[in-house]
């Protein structure tokens, strides 16, 4: 079975959010990755570098919110209404792809599926309705 996530953008305030969003719901934080991680760090503005790549807080045992902060030097701009994604999570890398496939035809691609340096297959992708979707197939769970 597939699972759906709620994922958020923000303009460089994630980690603040997140904090916040601790304070209210409990628990510890399941990742927490920054530019900084990244194999093109060294590319980035030095200021941005700490900014949140990925962050993710359980908030019960069948959903985690995630987010990230959204960079305009990486290409990025938050419009408030494009600060959400639905991010599914597939039990294996042929429903990826078929859910990729399905749900892009028409739409626009931001990422391509393909084999994410973190380790997952990933895309993302707005349908031809709008809506902004993540899929995220990693293969050690």
């Amino acid at each position: 079975m597939t699972k759906v996530f709620p994922y958020l953008n923000f303009a460089g305030n994630t980690e603040e959010a997140f904090n916040f969003y601790q304070s209210v719901f409990g628990g510890e934080f399941s990742s927490v990755v920054r530019f900084s991680d990244t194999p093109a760090a060294d590319k980035m503005p030095e200021n941005e570098r700490d900014k949140i790549m990925h962050i993710g807080l359980p908030i019960n045992d069948s959903v985690i919110l995630m987010a990230t902060d959204t960079l305009e030097s990486a290409g990025h701009k938050l419009v408030q209404g494009n600060n959400h994604y639905i991010s599914l999570h597939p039990e294996s890398r042929e429903e990826a792809k078929r859910l990729y496939d399905g749900l892009s035809a028409d739409g626009e691609i931001e990422m391509e599926l393909h084999d994410a340096f973190w380790g997952d297959y990933f895309g993302s992708f707005t349908d031809k309705f709008g809506v902004q979707w993540m899929i995220n197939y990693n293969p050690n769970q």
